[in-house]
Protein backbone atom coordinates (compact mmCIF):
# COMPACT_ATOMS: atom_id res chain seq x y z
CA UNK A 1 0.00 0.00 0.00
CA UNK A 2 1.87 3.14 -1.15
CA UNK A 3 -0.07 6.57 -1.68
CA UNK A 4 1.25 8.23 -4.90
CA UNK A 5 1.52 11.78 -6.00
CA UNK A 6 -0.74 13.88 -8.54
CA UNK A 7 -2.70 10.88 -10.18
CA UNK A 8 -4.65 11.15 -12.82
CA UNK A 9 -8.12 9.85 -12.44
CA UNK A 10 -9.51 9.91 -16.01
CA UNK A 11 -9.31 6.09 -16.03
CA UNK A 12 -11.13 5.70 -12.39
CA UNK A 13 -14.38 7.93 -13.58
CA UNK A 14 -16.82 6.08 -16.27
CA UNK A 15 -17.55 9.60 -17.66
CA UNK A 16 -13.79 10.11 -18.38
CA UNK A 17 -13.26 13.23 -17.10
CA UNK A 18 -9.11 14.37 -16.69
CA UNK A 19 -9.12 15.44 -13.18
CA UNK A 20 -5.71 14.79 -10.72
CA UNK A 21 -6.02 13.35 -7.59
CA UNK A 22 -2.92 15.24 -5.57
CA UNK A 23 -2.29 12.23 -3.66
CA UNK A 24 -3.70 8.11 -4.31
CA UNK A 25 -3.62 5.00 -2.70
CA UNK A 26 -5.49 1.51 -3.31
CA UNK A 27 -6.15 -0.41 -0.24
CA UNK A 28 -7.45 -4.42 -0.97
CA UNK A 29 -8.25 -5.23 2.46
CA UNK A 30 -10.10 -3.75 5.54
CA UNK A 31 -7.11 -3.58 7.44
CA UNK A 32 -5.45 -1.46 5.10
CA UNK A 33 -8.50 1.19 5.13
CA UNK A 34 -8.15 1.08 8.94
CA UNK A 35 -4.75 1.70 8.73
CA UNK A 36 -5.43 4.94 6.43
CA UNK A 37 -8.26 6.25 9.06
CA UNK A 38 -5.64 5.96 11.48
CA UNK A 39 -3.37 8.78 10.46
CA UNK A 40 -6.22 10.78 7.48
CA UNK A 41 -9.78 11.25 8.51
CA UNK A 42 -10.61 13.75 5.45
CA UNK A 43 -10.63 11.03 2.27
CA UNK A 44 -12.33 10.95 -0.98
CA UNK A 45 -13.23 7.92 -1.54
CA UNK A 46 -13.53 5.93 -4.71
CA UNK A 47 -14.72 2.87 -5.97
CA UNK A 48 -16.29 1.94 -9.39
CA UNK A 49 -16.07 5.99 -10.26
CA UNK A 50 -19.88 5.38 -11.84
CA UNK A 51 -21.72 7.56 -9.92
CA UNK A 52 -19.28 11.15 -9.86
CA UNK A 53 -18.81 14.18 -11.90
CA UNK A 54 -15.26 15.60 -11.25
CA UNK A 55 -15.11 19.28 -12.05
CA UNK A 56 -11.81 19.92 -10.41
CA UNK A 57 -9.08 18.47 -9.20
CA UNK A 58 -9.28 16.50 -5.78
CA UNK A 59 -7.13 17.80 -3.12
CA UNK A 60 -7.97 15.40 -0.28
CA UNK A 61 -6.44 12.18 -0.18
CA UNK A 62 -8.45 9.89 -2.60
CA UNK A 63 -8.63 6.00 -1.27
CA UNK A 64 -9.50 3.57 -3.99
CA UNK A 65 -11.26 0.33 -2.85
CA UNK A 66 -10.61 -2.44 -4.45
CA UNK A 67 -11.47 -5.52 -1.75
CA UNK A 68 -12.67 -8.25 -3.42
CA UNK A 69 -14.26 -11.78 -2.38
CA UNK A 70 -17.66 -13.64 -2.15
CA UNK A 71 -19.00 -15.43 0.68
CA UNK A 72 -22.11 -17.46 0.66
CA UNK A 73 -23.86 -19.14 3.55
CA UNK A 74 -27.25 -20.82 3.53
CA UNK A 75 -30.24 -18.93 5.60
CA UNK A 76 -32.73 -21.52 5.34
CA UNK A 77 -34.17 -24.00 3.13
CA UNK A 78 -35.12 -21.75 0.25
CA UNK A 79 -32.78 -18.23 1.10
CA UNK A 80 -29.21 -17.67 0.77
CA UNK A 81 -26.79 -14.96 2.41
CA UNK A 82 -24.24 -13.27 -0.30
CA UNK A 83 -21.58 -11.40 0.73
CA UNK A 84 -19.81 -9.44 -1.74
CA UNK A 85 -16.71 -7.08 -0.38
CA UNK A 86 -17.14 -3.09 -1.61
CA UNK A 87 -14.36 -3.75 -4.32
CA UNK A 88 -16.54 -6.59 -6.45
CA UNK A 89 -17.95 -5.20 -9.75
CA UNK A 90 -21.69 -5.07 -9.53
CA UNK A 91 -22.76 -6.36 -12.55
CA UNK A 92 -20.12 -9.08 -12.30
CA UNK A 93 -21.68 -10.26 -8.95
CA UNK A 94 -25.02 -10.24 -10.68
CA UNK A 95 -24.17 -12.43 -13.01
CA UNK A 96 -21.81 -14.66 -10.80
CA UNK A 97 -25.28 -15.08 -8.19
CA UNK A 98 -27.34 -15.72 -11.67
CA UNK A 99 -24.65 -18.38 -12.68
CA UNK A 100 -25.21 -20.00 -9.01
CA UNK A 101 -29.01 -19.98 -9.53
CA UNK A 102 -29.26 -17.40 -6.71
CA UNK A 103 -32.19 -14.91 -7.61
CA UNK A 104 -32.84 -11.74 -6.50
CA UNK A 105 -30.01 -9.81 -8.26
CA UNK A 106 -31.48 -10.39 -11.70
CA UNK A 107 -33.41 -7.14 -12.24
CA UNK A 108 -30.27 -5.20 -11.47
CA UNK A 109 -27.78 -6.90 -14.28
CA UNK A 110 -25.42 -4.13 -16.25
CA UNK A 111 -25.60 -0.85 -13.54
CA UNK A 112 -22.21 0.38 -13.35
CA UNK A 113 -20.50 0.70 -10.55
CA UNK A 114 -18.74 -1.72 -7.49
CA UNK A 115 -20.77 -3.50 -4.37
CA UNK A 116 -19.70 -0.68 -1.89
CA UNK A 117 -21.80 1.90 -3.47
CA UNK A 118 -25.01 0.42 -4.36
CA UNK A 119 -26.67 0.79 -1.13
CA UNK A 120 -25.54 4.35 -0.68
CA UNK A 121 -27.25 4.68 -3.63
CA UNK A 122 -30.04 2.16 -2.70
CA UNK A 123 -29.88 1.44 -6.56
CA UNK A 124 -32.58 -0.08 -8.72
CA UNK A 125 -33.79 -0.91 -11.96
CA UNK A 126 -37.37 -2.49 -13.56
CA UNK A 127 -38.88 -2.75 -10.43
CA UNK A 128 -36.16 -3.70 -7.84
CA UNK A 129 -34.06 -2.19 -5.73
CA UNK A 130 -31.15 -2.75 -3.19
CA UNK A 131 -33.79 -2.47 -0.04
CA UNK A 132 -35.77 -5.44 -1.70
CA UNK A 133 -33.04 -7.89 -1.53
CA UNK A 134 -30.57 -6.28 1.27
CA UNK A 135 -29.44 -8.30 4.75
CA UNK A 136 -26.88 -6.05 6.09
CA UNK A 137 -23.79 -4.74 5.35
CA UNK A 138 -20.30 -3.80 7.29
CA UNK A 139 -18.73 -0.27 7.62
CA UNK A 140 -15.82 1.25 9.40
CA UNK A 141 -16.76 5.02 11.49
CA UNK A 142 -14.05 7.13 9.83
CA UNK A 143 -13.91 8.92 13.21
CA UNK A 144 -13.00 5.79 15.65
CA UNK A 145 -11.68 3.41 13.08
CA UNK A 146 -14.37 0.93 14.38
CA UNK A 147 -17.06 -1.50 12.78
CA UNK A 148 -20.24 -1.24 12.82
CA UNK A 149 -22.91 -3.47 10.95
CA UNK A 150 -26.02 -1.80 9.47
CA UNK A 151 -29.35 -3.66 9.15
CA UNK A 152 -32.47 -2.62 7.13
CA UNK A 153 -33.97 -0.12 9.58
CA UNK A 154 -30.28 1.58 9.86
CA UNK A 155 -29.74 2.33 6.15
CA UNK A 156 -32.97 4.59 5.76
CA UNK A 157 -33.55 3.69 2.18
CA UNK A 158 -35.48 5.66 0.05
CA UNK A 159 -35.76 6.15 -3.75
CA UNK A 160 -31.86 6.50 -4.70
CA UNK A 161 -31.37 7.32 -1.08
CA UNK A 162 -30.14 6.32 2.20
CA UNK A 163 -29.12 6.93 5.79
CA UNK A 164 -25.35 7.32 3.86
CA UNK A 165 -25.91 10.06 1.52
CA UNK A 166 -27.41 12.33 4.09
CA UNK A 167 -27.22 12.23 8.06
CA UNK A 168 -24.16 9.76 7.54
CA UNK A 169 -22.39 11.09 4.47
CA UNK A 170 -18.86 10.95 4.74
CA UNK A 171 -18.76 9.34 8.19
CA UNK A 172 -18.72 5.27 6.92
CA UNK A 173 -16.88 3.47 4.79
CA UNK A 174 -18.31 0.34 3.44
CA UNK A 175 -16.61 -2.89 3.36
CA UNK A 176 -18.80 -5.14 2.51
CA UNK A 177 -22.34 -5.82 1.52
CA UNK A 178 -24.75 -8.81 2.53
CA UNK A 179 -27.78 -10.17 0.30
CA UNK A 180 -30.35 -12.28 0.95
CA UNK A 181 -31.39 -13.77 -2.41
CA UNK A 182 -33.81 -17.00 -3.49
CA UNK A 183 -31.99 -21.03 -4.09
CA UNK A 184 -35.57 -22.23 -5.42
CA UNK A 185 -38.49 -20.48 -5.99
CA UNK A 186 -37.61 -17.38 -6.73
CA UNK A 187 -39.78 -13.82 -6.44
CA UNK A 188 -38.96 -13.17 -10.26
CA UNK A 189 -40.26 -9.85 -11.09
CA UNK A 190 -41.15 -9.04 -14.46
CA UNK A 191 -44.18 -6.48 -13.78
CA UNK A 192 -41.90 -3.94 -15.60
CA UNK A 193 -43.07 -2.91 -19.09
CA UNK A 194 -40.03 -3.61 -20.98
CA UNK A 195 -39.62 -6.46 -19.64
CA UNK A 196 -42.52 -8.42 -20.56
CA UNK A 197 -42.15 -6.76 -24.02
CA UNK A 198 -38.84 -9.01 -24.53
CA UNK A 199 -40.18 -11.84 -22.59
CA UNK A 200 -43.46 -12.19 -24.03
CA UNK A 201 -42.96 -16.11 -25.74
CA UNK A 202 -41.95 -16.81 -21.61
CA UNK A 203 -44.82 -17.60 -18.92
CA UNK A 204 -42.17 -18.48 -16.54
CA UNK A 205 -38.86 -16.92 -17.14
CA UNK A 206 -35.62 -18.42 -15.05
CA UNK A 207 -33.57 -15.81 -13.27
CA UNK A 208 -31.37 -15.99 -16.52
CA UNK A 209 -33.98 -15.04 -18.82
CA UNK A 210 -34.74 -12.12 -16.66
CA UNK A 211 -31.06 -11.29 -16.28
CA UNK A 212 -30.24 -11.49 -20.06
CA UNK A 213 -33.68 -9.40 -21.15
CA UNK A 214 -32.03 -6.27 -18.67
CA UNK A 215 -28.87 -6.42 -20.22
CA UNK A 216 -30.46 -6.79 -24.07
CA UNK A 217 -32.79 -3.39 -23.24
CA UNK A 218 -30.14 -1.71 -21.31
CA UNK A 219 -27.81 -2.12 -24.33
CA UNK A 220 -30.29 -0.85 -26.50
CA UNK A 221 -30.88 2.47 -24.72
CA UNK A 222 -27.68 3.22 -22.81
CA UNK A 223 -24.45 4.06 -23.96
CA UNK A 224 -20.95 1.89 -22.92
CA UNK A 225 -19.15 3.50 -20.74
CA UNK A 226 -15.94 2.36 -22.47
CA UNK A 227 -17.10 4.05 -25.78
CA UNK A 228 -18.89 6.91 -24.49
CA UNK A 229 -18.20 8.89 -21.08
CA UNK A 230 -21.43 8.64 -18.77
CA UNK A 231 -22.65 7.70 -15.12
CA UNK A 232 -26.18 6.48 -16.24
CA UNK A 233 -29.16 8.16 -15.26
CA UNK A 234 -27.85 11.71 -14.30
CA UNK A 235 -30.71 12.84 -13.07
CA UNK A 236 -33.51 11.10 -10.45
CA UNK A 237 -37.11 10.82 -11.86
CA UNK A 238 -39.21 13.46 -10.19
CA UNK A 239 -41.98 12.78 -7.73
CA UNK A 240 -44.59 15.81 -8.35
CA UNK A 241 -48.20 16.28 -6.69
CA UNK A 242 -51.50 14.90 -8.03
CA UNK A 243 -52.35 18.73 -8.02
CA UNK A 244 -49.58 19.61 -10.25
CA UNK A 245 -50.14 16.28 -12.24
CA UNK A 246 -53.71 17.39 -12.75
CA UNK A 247 -52.07 20.32 -14.66
CA UNK A 248 -50.06 19.35 -16.60
CA UNK A 249 -51.56 16.14 -18.19
CA UNK A 250 -54.60 19.01 -19.00
CA UNK A 251 -51.67 20.37 -21.29
CA UNK A 252 -49.91 17.43 -21.80
CA UNK A 253 -52.43 14.56 -22.45
CA UNK A 254 -49.46 11.48 -23.03
CA UNK A 255 -47.20 12.30 -20.30
CA UNK A 256 -46.22 9.26 -19.00
CA UNK A 257 -46.66 8.42 -15.36
CA UNK A 258 -46.07 6.15 -12.02
CA UNK A 259 -48.46 6.10 -9.20
CA UNK A 260 -46.29 6.59 -5.92
CA UNK A 261 -49.43 7.35 -3.82
CA UNK A 262 -52.52 8.87 -3.32
CA UNK A 263 -51.11 12.41 -3.44
CA UNK A 264 -47.74 11.86 -5.15
CA UNK A 265 -46.99 10.94 -9.31
CA UNK A 266 -43.65 10.31 -10.59
CA UNK A 267 -42.75 11.55 -13.64
CA UNK A 268 -39.63 10.00 -16.07
CA UNK A 269 -37.30 12.89 -16.12
CA UNK A 270 -35.98 11.29 -19.41
CA UNK A 271 -39.30 12.28 -21.04
CA UNK A 272 -39.04 16.15 -19.59
CA UNK A 273 -35.83 16.31 -20.89
CA UNK A 274 -36.33 15.07 -24.51
CA UNK A 275 -40.02 17.49 -24.49
CA UNK A 276 -37.61 20.65 -23.79
CA UNK A 277 -35.28 19.78 -26.97
CA UNK A 278 -32.42 18.03 -25.42
CA UNK A 279 -32.12 14.64 -26.43
CA UNK A 280 -29.44 14.02 -28.63
CA UNK A 281 -28.05 17.61 -28.45
CA UNK A 282 -24.29 18.14 -28.42
CA UNK A 283 -23.03 21.50 -27.07
CA UNK A 284 -19.20 20.79 -27.37
CA UNK A 285 -17.89 17.31 -26.14
CA UNK A 286 -20.92 17.33 -23.76
CA UNK A 287 -24.14 15.97 -24.77
CA UNK A 288 -27.41 14.35 -24.03
CA UNK A 289 -27.76 10.78 -25.86
CA UNK A 290 -29.28 10.51 -28.51
CA UNK A 291 -31.51 7.34 -27.24
CA UNK A 292 -31.86 7.87 -23.44
CA UNK A 293 -32.61 11.84 -22.97
CA UNK A 294 -31.77 10.74 -18.61
CA UNK A 295 -28.01 10.53 -19.96
CA UNK A 296 -25.36 13.08 -20.08
CA UNK A 297 -22.01 11.94 -22.07
CA UNK A 298 -19.08 13.11 -22.78
CA UNK A 299 -18.12 12.50 -26.17
CA UNK A 300 -14.09 12.78 -26.46
CA UNK A 301 -12.64 15.81 -24.00
CA UNK A 302 -15.44 17.39 -22.26
CA UNK A 303 -14.60 19.01 -18.95
CA UNK A 304 -16.37 18.07 -15.84
CA UNK A 305 -17.54 21.52 -15.44
CA UNK A 306 -18.76 21.50 -19.15
CA UNK A 307 -21.32 18.33 -18.58
CA UNK A 308 -22.48 20.56 -15.24
CA UNK A 309 -23.10 23.69 -17.01
CA UNK A 310 -25.23 21.50 -19.35
CA UNK A 311 -26.86 19.79 -16.39
CA UNK A 312 -27.93 23.31 -15.02
CA UNK A 313 -28.85 24.62 -18.41
CA UNK A 314 -31.18 21.30 -18.88
CA UNK A 315 -32.65 22.02 -14.89
CA UNK A 316 -33.71 25.52 -16.20
CA UNK A 317 -35.30 24.46 -19.07
CA UNK A 318 -37.41 21.68 -16.82
CA UNK A 319 -38.14 24.26 -14.47
CA UNK A 320 -39.57 26.97 -16.63
CA UNK A 321 -41.42 24.31 -18.78
CA UNK A 322 -42.69 21.86 -16.13
CA UNK A 323 -42.44 23.57 -13.13
CA UNK A 324 -40.82 20.71 -11.63
CA UNK A 325 -37.07 20.77 -10.47
CA UNK A 326 -35.10 18.20 -11.39
CA UNK A 327 -32.52 16.51 -9.12
CA UNK A 328 -29.26 15.38 -10.08
CA UNK A 329 -28.80 11.60 -8.92
CA UNK A 330 -24.47 11.93 -9.64
CA UNK A 331 -22.13 13.50 -7.15
CA UNK A 332 -21.17 16.81 -8.51
CA UNK A 333 -17.16 17.26 -6.55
Amino acid sequence: MKIQQNISLKTYNTFGIQANAKRFVTVDSANELKEIIASEKDLFLLGGGSNILLTKDVEKLVVHINTKGIIVNDFDEDKVLVTAEAGENWHELVLWCVSQNYGGLENLALIPGNVGTSPIQNIGAYGVEIKDIFQQLEAIDIATGKTKIFEDEDCNFGYRNSVFKNELKGKYIIVNVTFKLTKNNHNINISYGAIKDVLTDKENPSIKEIADAVIAIRQSKLPDPKAIGNSGSFFKNPVISSVLFKELSEKYPEIPHYIVSENEIKIPAGWLIEQCGFKGKRFGDAGVHEKQALVLVNYNNASGKEIYDLAQKIQQKVLETFKISLEIEVNVI
